[in-house]
This record gives structure tokens, C-alpha cells and sequence, in this order.
């Protein structure tokens, strides 16, 4: 199995969550989600589904597309 978009869209969140100054803790609370998931999800190693998506992309100010660039 190609788990080459999951790790694509992990990396894409942690760009951005880095550049605002967050932590995943700080992530995971304000995306409603739990911290060691939003670890996992910056990882690569959940598939995530489209209601988390949004949910992260809320939470960082950006659209869920802004999150799925280059996601192929």
C-alpha cells in the first residue's frame, strides 16, 4: 500500500503548524482532535478522514485544499 499521500498531507500540516508557532498540542486542541493522533497524522501513519481534514484546516486558517496540495 502507497503511503505516500498520507505522508505528503502530514508534511503539509506540519509546514503550517510550524510556521503559526503551534505545537501539536496546541494543534490538536483547537482542531478538537487528540495530540498523539495529530502526531500520528503528521507522520503518515493514519488516513484520515475528510471531517478531521476540515477540522485540522479550521484550526490552522486555511482551506482543506491549502492541506492536500501536492497530494497525489
Amino acid at each position: 500500500m502507497n503511503n505516500q499521500p498520507r505522508k505528503q498531507l502530514g508534511n503539509n500540516i506540519k509546514q503550517l503548524r510550524t510556521s503559526l508557532g503551534l505545537s501539536q498540542e496546541q494543534l490538536a486542541e483547537k482542531a478538537g482532535l487528540h495530540r498523539t493522533y495529530v502526531g500520528a497524522v503528521e507522520r503518515g501513519e493514519r488516513n484520515v478522514s475528510l471531517d478531521n481534514i476540515i477540522a485540522i484546516s479550521c484550526a490552522l486558517g486555511v482551506s482543506a485544499s491549502t492541506l492536500l496540495k501536492d497530494v497525489e
